[in-house]
Protein backbone atom coordinates (compact mmCIF):
# COMPACT_ATOMS: atom_id res chain seq x y z
CA UNK A 1 0.00 0.00 0.00
CA UNK A 2 1.27 3.37 -0.97
CA UNK A 3 2.01 5.95 2.48
CA UNK A 4 0.64 9.23 1.81
CA UNK A 5 2.39 10.45 4.53
CA UNK A 6 5.40 12.28 3.98
CA UNK A 7 8.20 13.95 6.07
CA UNK A 8 8.60 17.35 4.80
CA UNK A 9 6.48 20.54 4.04
CA UNK A 10 6.61 20.71 0.30
CA UNK A 11 3.73 19.60 -2.40
CA UNK A 12 5.47 17.57 -4.89
CA UNK A 13 2.94 17.86 -7.84
CA UNK A 14 1.44 14.60 -9.31
CA UNK A 15 1.58 14.28 -13.09
CA UNK A 16 -0.70 16.27 -14.54
CA UNK A 17 -2.31 16.28 -18.35
CA UNK A 18 -3.54 20.09 -17.97
CA UNK A 19 -0.37 21.70 -19.43
CA UNK A 20 -0.45 19.66 -22.32
CA UNK A 21 -3.68 20.03 -22.91
CA UNK A 22 -3.22 24.27 -22.31
CA UNK A 23 -0.25 24.18 -24.52
CA UNK A 24 -2.93 22.31 -26.86
CA UNK A 25 -5.52 24.63 -26.30
CA UNK A 26 -3.44 27.87 -26.73
CA UNK A 27 -1.97 26.77 -29.91
CA UNK A 28 -5.61 26.21 -31.59
CA UNK A 29 -6.92 29.36 -30.46
CA UNK A 30 -3.83 31.76 -31.65
CA UNK A 31 -4.48 29.42 -35.11
CA UNK A 32 -7.96 30.02 -35.06
CA UNK A 33 -7.35 33.62 -34.46
CA UNK A 34 -5.16 33.33 -37.81
CA UNK A 35 -7.71 31.58 -39.92
CA UNK A 36 -10.77 33.85 -38.58
CA UNK A 37 -9.26 37.15 -39.62
CA UNK A 38 -7.63 35.78 -43.21
CA UNK A 39 -10.42 33.27 -44.02
CA UNK A 40 -13.38 34.47 -41.94
CA UNK A 41 -13.90 31.10 -40.54
CA UNK A 42 -14.53 30.78 -36.64
CA UNK A 43 -14.33 26.79 -35.97
CA UNK A 44 -10.42 26.41 -35.22
CA UNK A 45 -10.87 29.47 -32.75
CA UNK A 46 -14.15 27.90 -31.17
CA UNK A 47 -12.92 24.41 -30.69
CA UNK A 48 -9.25 26.30 -29.21
CA UNK A 49 -11.53 28.33 -26.90
CA UNK A 50 -13.25 24.89 -25.96
CA UNK A 51 -10.21 23.02 -25.49
CA UNK A 52 -8.71 25.77 -23.11
CA UNK A 53 -11.75 26.12 -21.04
CA UNK A 54 -12.16 22.74 -20.01
CA UNK A 55 -8.77 23.19 -19.37
CA UNK A 56 -8.86 26.29 -17.44
CA UNK A 57 -12.02 24.01 -15.20
CA UNK A 58 -10.35 21.09 -14.67
CA UNK A 59 -7.13 22.62 -13.94
CA UNK A 60 -8.64 25.06 -11.22
CA UNK A 61 -10.80 21.72 -9.61
CA UNK A 62 -7.27 19.64 -9.27
CA UNK A 63 -5.93 22.87 -7.14
CA UNK A 64 -8.39 23.52 -5.38
CA UNK A 65 -8.91 20.26 -4.34
CA UNK A 66 -5.21 19.75 -3.22
CA UNK A 67 -5.61 23.10 -1.31
CA UNK A 68 -9.19 22.47 0.25
CA UNK A 69 -9.75 18.60 0.93
CA UNK A 70 -5.89 17.07 0.77
CA UNK A 71 -4.57 19.46 2.81
CA UNK A 72 -1.27 20.22 -0.05
CA UNK A 73 -1.18 23.91 0.56
CA UNK A 74 1.20 23.92 4.04
CA UNK A 75 2.24 27.17 5.07
CA UNK A 76 5.61 26.83 3.02
CA UNK A 77 3.82 25.79 0.02
CA UNK A 78 1.33 28.69 0.71
CA UNK A 79 4.49 31.43 0.27
CA UNK A 80 5.78 29.77 -2.59
CA UNK A 81 2.22 30.19 -4.50
CA UNK A 82 2.47 33.76 -3.15
CA UNK A 83 5.60 34.61 -4.40
CA UNK A 84 4.14 32.68 -7.74
CA UNK A 85 1.43 35.58 -7.80
CA UNK A 86 3.60 38.31 -7.19
CA UNK A 87 5.82 37.56 -9.66
CA UNK A 88 2.87 37.00 -12.39
CA UNK A 89 1.65 40.58 -11.41
CA UNK A 90 5.04 41.75 -12.22
CA UNK A 91 5.13 40.10 -15.56
CA UNK A 92 1.97 41.68 -16.48
CA UNK A 93 2.74 45.09 -15.08
CA UNK A 94 5.55 45.15 -17.66
CA UNK A 95 3.76 43.46 -19.99
CA UNK A 96 1.03 46.74 -19.77
CA UNK A 97 4.12 48.92 -19.62
CA UNK A 98 4.93 48.17 -23.38
CA UNK A 99 1.53 49.44 -23.99
CA UNK A 100 2.01 52.98 -22.16
CA UNK A 101 5.69 52.86 -24.14
CA UNK A 102 4.10 53.11 -27.56
CA UNK A 103 1.49 55.08 -26.70
CA UNK A 104 3.50 58.03 -25.26
CA UNK A 105 6.52 57.03 -27.81
CA UNK A 106 3.80 58.50 -30.55
CA UNK A 107 2.29 60.47 -28.68
CA UNK A 108 4.94 63.02 -26.98
CA UNK A 109 6.55 63.51 -30.50
CA UNK A 110 3.93 63.00 -33.34
CA UNK A 111 5.61 62.80 -36.65
CA UNK A 112 4.64 64.61 -39.95
CA UNK A 113 2.46 61.50 -41.06
CA UNK A 114 0.03 62.07 -38.04
CA UNK A 115 -0.25 66.05 -38.75
CA UNK A 116 2.01 66.72 -35.53
CA UNK A 117 -1.11 66.25 -33.69
CA UNK A 118 -2.50 64.33 -30.67
CA UNK A 119 -4.83 62.56 -31.49
CA UNK A 120 -3.51 62.57 -34.99
CA UNK A 121 -5.46 65.03 -37.65
CA UNK A 122 -9.34 63.93 -38.48
CA UNK A 123 -9.67 61.47 -35.32
CA UNK A 124 -11.92 62.94 -32.71
CA UNK A 125 -11.41 61.04 -29.27
CA UNK A 126 -13.53 60.05 -26.22
CA UNK A 127 -15.04 62.84 -24.08
CA UNK A 128 -13.20 61.80 -20.79
CA UNK A 129 -16.03 63.31 -18.89
CA UNK A 130 -18.48 60.70 -20.12
CA UNK A 131 -18.21 56.90 -20.31
CA UNK A 132 -14.64 56.54 -19.75
CA UNK A 133 -15.12 58.40 -16.27
CA UNK A 134 -18.44 56.18 -15.18
CA UNK A 135 -16.00 52.78 -16.00
CA UNK A 136 -13.32 54.67 -13.49
CA UNK A 137 -16.58 54.80 -10.51
CA UNK A 138 -17.32 51.54 -11.59
CA UNK A 139 -14.11 49.84 -11.47
CA UNK A 140 -12.90 51.97 -8.17
CA UNK A 141 -16.47 50.73 -6.26
CA UNK A 142 -15.37 47.10 -7.16
CA UNK A 143 -11.75 47.77 -5.64
CA UNK A 144 -14.03 48.77 -2.76
CA UNK A 145 -16.02 45.98 -2.66
CA UNK A 146 -13.45 43.15 -3.10
CA UNK A 147 -11.54 44.60 -0.18
CA UNK A 148 -14.74 44.60 2.05
CA UNK A 149 -15.29 41.25 0.95
CA UNK A 150 -11.71 40.45 1.69
CA UNK A 151 -11.80 41.80 5.61
CA UNK A 152 -15.30 40.15 6.08
CA UNK A 153 -14.00 36.39 5.22
CA UNK A 154 -10.66 37.59 7.75
CA UNK A 155 -12.90 38.26 10.44
CA UNK A 156 -15.40 35.14 9.88
CA UNK A 157 -18.00 36.93 8.24
CA UNK A 158 -19.73 34.79 5.95
CA UNK A 159 -22.74 36.51 4.60
CA UNK A 160 -20.81 39.74 4.02
CA UNK A 161 -18.11 38.50 2.11
CA UNK A 162 -20.86 36.76 -0.13
CA UNK A 163 -22.24 40.16 -0.85
CA UNK A 164 -19.00 41.93 -0.93
CA UNK A 165 -17.67 39.12 -3.83
CA UNK A 166 -21.45 38.94 -5.37
CA UNK A 167 -21.20 43.05 -5.68
CA UNK A 168 -18.07 43.03 -7.66
CA UNK A 169 -18.56 40.50 -10.03
CA UNK A 170 -21.79 42.63 -11.35
CA UNK A 171 -19.84 45.33 -11.39
CA UNK A 172 -17.08 43.92 -13.10
CA UNK A 173 -19.66 42.56 -15.70
CA UNK A 174 -21.72 46.35 -15.86
CA UNK A 175 -17.94 47.39 -16.61
CA UNK A 176 -17.28 44.97 -19.40
CA UNK A 177 -20.56 45.84 -20.86
CA UNK A 178 -20.32 49.32 -20.96
CA UNK A 179 -16.54 49.02 -22.65
CA UNK A 180 -18.52 47.00 -25.19
CA UNK A 181 -20.88 49.72 -26.16
CA UNK A 182 -18.17 51.77 -25.59
CA UNK A 183 -16.24 50.35 -28.49
CA UNK A 184 -19.00 50.08 -30.78
CA UNK A 185 -19.87 53.67 -30.45
CA UNK A 186 -16.69 54.42 -31.02
CA UNK A 187 -16.17 57.22 -33.59
CA UNK A 188 -12.42 55.34 -35.20
CA UNK A 189 -10.79 51.65 -35.60
CA UNK A 190 -8.29 50.01 -34.80
CA UNK A 191 -6.91 50.67 -38.12
CA UNK A 192 -6.51 54.59 -37.74
CA UNK A 193 -3.09 55.19 -37.19
CA UNK A 194 -0.67 54.63 -34.50
CA UNK A 195 -4.06 55.95 -32.40
CA UNK A 196 -6.42 53.50 -32.93
CA UNK A 197 -3.82 51.02 -32.57
CA UNK A 198 -2.19 51.78 -29.41
CA UNK A 199 -5.98 52.50 -28.40
CA UNK A 200 -8.00 49.61 -28.74
CA UNK A 201 -4.78 47.28 -27.81
CA UNK A 202 -4.07 48.67 -24.60
CA UNK A 203 -7.86 48.81 -23.45
CA UNK A 204 -8.68 45.86 -24.88
CA UNK A 205 -5.95 43.63 -23.30
CA UNK A 206 -6.88 45.27 -20.07
CA UNK A 207 -10.79 44.87 -21.03
CA UNK A 208 -9.82 40.43 -21.35
CA UNK A 209 -7.91 41.19 -17.88
CA UNK A 210 -11.20 42.37 -16.66
CA UNK A 211 -13.19 39.32 -17.68
CA UNK A 212 -9.99 37.42 -16.38
CA UNK A 213 -10.50 38.61 -12.81
CA UNK A 214 -14.02 38.54 -13.13
CA UNK A 215 -14.10 34.61 -13.67
CA UNK A 216 -11.42 34.21 -11.26
CA UNK A 217 -13.83 36.07 -8.27
CA UNK A 218 -16.95 34.08 -9.95
CA UNK A 219 -14.90 30.74 -9.47
CA UNK A 220 -13.84 32.07 -5.72
CA UNK A 221 -17.60 33.05 -5.07
CA UNK A 222 -18.25 29.53 -6.04
CA UNK A 223 -15.53 28.34 -3.75
CA UNK A 224 -16.72 30.73 -0.75
CA UNK A 225 -20.23 29.21 -0.59
CA UNK A 226 -18.98 25.56 -0.81
CA UNK A 227 -17.00 26.28 2.37
CA UNK A 228 -13.87 26.57 0.93
CA UNK A 229 -12.47 29.21 2.48
CA UNK A 230 -11.73 29.70 5.99
CA UNK A 231 -10.24 32.97 7.75
CA UNK A 232 -6.86 32.27 8.30
CA UNK A 233 -6.42 29.35 4.73
CA UNK A 234 -7.97 31.30 1.47
CA UNK A 235 -4.75 32.44 -0.64
CA UNK A 236 -7.19 31.49 -3.57
CA UNK A 237 -9.74 34.57 -2.58
CA UNK A 238 -6.41 36.69 -1.78
CA UNK A 239 -4.75 36.06 -4.69
CA UNK A 240 -8.08 36.90 -7.20
CA UNK A 241 -8.32 40.58 -4.56
CA UNK A 242 -4.60 40.92 -5.55
CA UNK A 243 -4.94 40.51 -9.33
CA UNK A 244 -8.38 42.58 -9.35
CA UNK A 245 -6.48 45.45 -7.84
CA UNK A 246 -4.07 45.15 -10.34
CA UNK A 247 -6.82 45.55 -13.00
CA UNK A 248 -7.89 48.94 -10.82
CA UNK A 249 -4.61 50.24 -10.97
CA UNK A 250 -3.70 49.92 -14.75
CA UNK A 251 -7.27 50.80 -15.56
CA UNK A 252 -6.77 54.41 -13.60
CA UNK A 253 -3.21 54.63 -15.45
CA UNK A 254 -5.09 54.16 -18.45
CA UNK A 255 -7.78 56.74 -17.95
CA UNK A 256 -5.37 59.40 -17.26
CA UNK A 257 -3.24 58.86 -19.90
CA UNK A 258 -5.32 57.79 -22.96
CA UNK A 259 -8.63 59.18 -21.98
CA UNK A 260 -7.71 62.62 -20.48
CA UNK A 261 -4.16 63.38 -21.03
CA UNK A 262 -4.04 62.16 -24.80
CA UNK A 263 -7.52 63.40 -25.71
Amino acid sequence: MMSTHSNHPFHLVDYSPWPLTGAIGAMTTVSGLVKWFHQFDIILFSLGTFITTLTVYQWWRDVSREGTFQGLHTYQVTIGLRWGMILFITSEILFFVSFFWAFFHSSLSPSIELGTNWPPQGISSFNPFQVPLLNTAILLSSGVTVTWAHHSLMEGNYSQTTQGLFFTIMLGLYFSIIQAYEYIEAPFTIADAVYGSTFFVATGFHGIHVLIGTTFLLICLTRHLKYHFSSTHHFGFEAAAWYWHFVDIVWLFLYISVYWWGE
